[in-house]
């Protein structure tokens, strides 16, 4: 599912083409995902439902401007994912301090999630059935199986 800019939501067939218009009302600017394990909170409830956005020229700018990403330029992508996550399971507020403490494969799975997103326009990607060599469109951002 996506959403656009109006907050309604969109659902794309399974295989459908990635929208190439410039029309503004079909512009996707939240993506909802499913985290491959989940983030843990203090009081252990599981989150892995969750919300990215669009990233803005101005996240980037401001996430290299972070006295955490002049110290360790590393933290950068922490700092990044935190600014453009509107939703992570029933949390109120995701900030740096949550993103650095997900399990590993959740923040690989995000960072892609984010390049997809913003350089792409799609949480798409082609593959190919290892039995059958046919090639079909999967969505990687971790609905259902079956959807």
């Amino acid at each position: 599912m996506r959403r656009t800019h109006s907050g309604a939501a969109l659902l794309d067939p399974p295989g459908a083409e990635p929208e190439t218009r410039d029309d503004a009302a079909t512009l996707a600017t939240e993506f909802d995902f499913v985290l491959p394990r989940g983030y843990v909170d203090s009081s252990g409830t599981l989150h892995r439902t969750g919300t990215m956005r669009l990233a803005t020229a101005r996240d980037e700018l401001v996430s290299q401007r972070d006295d955490r990403v002049r110290e360790n330029p590393g933290y950068l992508t922490v700092v990044l994912i935190s600014r453009v996550l509107t939703r992570l399971g029933t949390l109120d507020d995701v900030h740096a301090g949550v993103v650095e403490t997900m399990f590993a494969s959740d923040l690989a799975f995000l960072q892609d999630m984010y390049r997809r997103i913003n350089q792409e326009g799609h949480t798409r990607a082609g593959v190919v059935c290892p039995h059958c060599n046919g090639e079909f469109a999967v969505d990687l951002s971790g609905g259902r199986l079956g959807e």
